[in-house]
């Protein structure tokens, strides 16, 4: 039996199939999941109606399932780091580091072939997309 809440078959499949190093891409609502993704990722539709399902209970989704080892968040273009990023963070634990990207440096990451699982949300906050990279089961 799985150890995770999630039931969702495609996502579950993606993720067993996604080993150490993989990223896992999560996109808000606006995020241009088809044309800024690595194609060959296996692509996750949880964009149910806008504003469902959020970036916080997909992370904390995630962060039950699988290990990770680190994690990437696109910055506006002030620099800044959008709110939802430290919702994130304190989800991940603090000792997972947390990289800044541009929109730019972020779509160019995203289109990394190591971008396994592409993940649509319906999260309506802007700049609250996330690549975070499978780390190593210990336990």
């Amino acid at each position: 039996m799985l150890k995770t809440d999630i039931i969702h078959p495609a996502l579950l499949q993606a993720l067993a199939e996604a080993g150490h190093g993989a990223r896992i891409l999560i996109g808000d609502a606006n995020y241009p999941v088809t044309v800024k993704s690595n194609p060959l990722a296996r692509q996750v539709y949880l964009n149910f109606i806008p504003g469902l399902i959020g970036g916080v209970d997909i992370v904390t989704a995630l962060a039950g399932a699988v290990p990770i080892e680190s994690a990437m968040y696109m910055s506006p273009p002030d620099g800044s780091m959008p709110e939802i990023v430290a919702e994130y963070q304190k989800i991940i634990g603090a000792g997972i580091p947390f990289e800044q990207r541009d929109r730019f440096g972020f779509y160019d990451e995203a289109l990394s072939d190591d971008t396994a699982v592409v993940i649509a949300s319906g999260e309506q906050r802007v700049y609250a997309n996330l690549l975070l990279v499978v780390g190593v089961r210990t336990e």
